[in-house]
């Protein structure tokens, strides 16, 4: 982030407090208004670019993809159900690549036709720019919507994957259109160099990691260790030239399968804690950063009159042109499983089109279009067009797209594929979870000559284990059932802390006393709380 005019280090500082400060009350606004954040954020920073006697915010594109994606690919990867990724692969680089390089081709003709002046190169470097849906707009609106299993698979896939395309069309498009040659062999060569390049280094990093948080031994040296794996795989991918971002999503990956058996539980309660505050910060950072930079785009193009005279017609049919374009691919792809299901191919089932719908309805552009936008050369033709086309992208998608996804799925209703759905339901796990616990308690609870050495505990987890085999009611029923039981015991917990202060004010314990005695309270309550919830 660059500040126009003579600012103070200082300066820059206090508008950085400053920005957190307006991330918190464009959420809690967001909240208020049932908005999503990102639309408070993106609407509440553009605002902000305007306020008087604010310096003009100019992003460096290259700082910003190295300091936001890699963290926020990592969320994505990390927490990525493999079994689903693997599952429907086929499906997500269809999106990931297939839609990418149609959208981008869709685009190239529609901004040839409205500027014939625009060499075609040039129209591909743009098609390319606003074509990969971005993943921190994808998990900003997702996680606020509930899908059924495929489709969430399908997107979050999709944006983990799809900007390592559009990234390399961008490239040689860019070079084709400064240097007007362009191989498409080597084009693709270079692409599959890339993305291979960038699954070995990512799988090297995560091996690596596995290997290191085994010797740390040390709950917040590992927990450190963890979080800058996502920069140290996107930066050694990026120094070897290859995928940067496939580097971190393989890492990602990689971390995310064997966290659940090298993590202790303070580990991953400390570690999960720090990451999720560190990932809402930067995801909020972005929204707000887009917006604040919108002062600096119409700056560069030279107002907002030059935008509405020149630019208006051109910026609306191509950003039309790329939300149908999406349509297009989804159901277009979808038409060809459907012709295939019915020529005998059991293995394919098609989406529909309610799930085909939600899929072209969801694609909200985000940083990852305006950073790359912002790398265009000075000598690139076209290069405000550009700009604003970028930023009016991801206004229109986040503004339109992401505030009524939500109601697109409850209108469309898509219905879960049961060939998605695990082969155990939440209740059947938990029965086969408890039988192991009691069935180890069971092993130790007696002595060599048969005596009982731990009855209670042995009583306790055997009535866990009777009480969840002999459950026969509805998952409704068995939600109400374990929230009740588990309100008491948060009450029992609140009033337990309440006793605690109490004597500790009257100074009948000390310091250390309190802090050990809330401690256990602490987890009793985020394991009653995980528990109900």
């Amino acid at each position: 982030m660059r500040l126009g005019g003579d600012v103070h280090p200082t300066e820059v500082f206090e508008l950085v407090i400053a920005m957190l400060l307006a991330i918190l009350a464009l959420h809690y606004a967001a909240h208020r208004l049932s908005l999503p954040p990102a639309v408070a954020l993106l609407i509440g920073g553009g605002a902000l670019a305007f306020v008087p006697g604010l310096p003009a915010i100019a992003l460096d594109p290259e700082l910003v993809l190295v300091i936001f994606l890699p963290p926020l690919l990592m969320d994505g990867a990390w927490f990525t159900a493999i079994a689903d990724f693997r599952r429907h692969l086929a499906g997500i680089l269809s999106l990931a690549v297939g839609a990418v390089v149609f959208t981008t081709a869709v685009v190239a003709v529609v901004a040839h036709m409205l500027v014939p002046a625009l060499p075609w190169a040039a129209c591909v470097a743009l098609g390319a720019i606003v074509s990969p849906p971005d993943a921190v707009s994808a998990r900003a609106v997702l996680q606020r919507v509930r899908l059924p299993r495929r489709l969430a698979a399908l997107l979050e896939g999709e944006s983990l994957l799809n900007d390592a395309t559009g990234l390399v069309l961008f490239r040689f498009a860019v070079a084709a259109t400064l240097t007007g040659a362009f191989s498409p062999g080597a084009a693709l060569g270079s692409f599959v160099l890339l993305v291979a390049g960038g699954v070995i280094v990512g799988a090297a990093i995560g091996g690596l990691w596995a290997l290191l948080v085994r010797k740390l031994g040390d709950d917040y040296l590992i927990v450190a260790a963890s979080i800058l794996v996502c920069w140290a795989a996107y930066l050694a991918g990026e120094a070897l030239h290859v995928s940067g971002v496939i580097a971190t999503v393989t890492a990602g990956l990689v971390c995310g399968w064997y966290q659940h058996v090298l993590f202790t539980a303070s580990v991953r309660l400390r570690g999960v804690a720090f990451w999720q505050v560190m990932v809402f910060l930067l995801e909020a950072s972005v929204f707000i950063l887009i917006g604040l930079s919108l002062r600096g785009v119409l700056d560069r193009v030279g107002g907002l009159g030059v935008v509405v005279d020149r630019m208006a017609l051109p910026v609306l049919a191509i950003v039309a042109a790329l939300t149908l374009a999406r349509f297009a691919w989804v159901f277009g792809a979808d038409a060809v499983l459907a012709l295939l299901a019915r020529l005998g191919r059991r293995s394919v089932a098609p989406l529909g089109p309610r799930a085909a719908t939600v899929m072209g309805w969801a694609g909200m552009r985000g940083v990852v279009t305006l950073a790359v936008a912002l790398t265009l050369p000075a000598a690139m033709p076209g290069r405000d067009l550009m700009l604003v086309t970028a930023f009016a992208a991801i206004l229109v998608t986040v503004l339109v797209q992401g505030t009524t996804l939500g109601l697109v799925i409850r209108l469309v209703a898509p219905r879960e594929d049961a060939a998605a759905r695990p082969t155990l339901d939440l209740i059947e796990a938990e029965r086969a979870m408890l039988r192991a616990q009691y069935e180890a308690v069971e092993r130790v609870a007696y002595a060599a000559d048969g005596s009982l050495l731990h009855p209670r505990l042995l009583d306790s987890y055997r009535r866990r284990a009777t009480i969840s085999a002999e459950f026969s009611g509805t998952d409704e029923e068995r939600e109400h059932a374990i929230a009740s039981h588990y309100d008491v015991i948060l009450a029992a917990v609140a009033a337990g802390r309440a006793e605690l202060v109490r004597l500790h004010r009257a100074q009948a314990i000390a310091d250390e006393t309190l802090h050990d005695l809330e401690r256990d309270l602490d987890l009793e309550e985020m394991g009653a709380i995980a528990a109900k919830g």
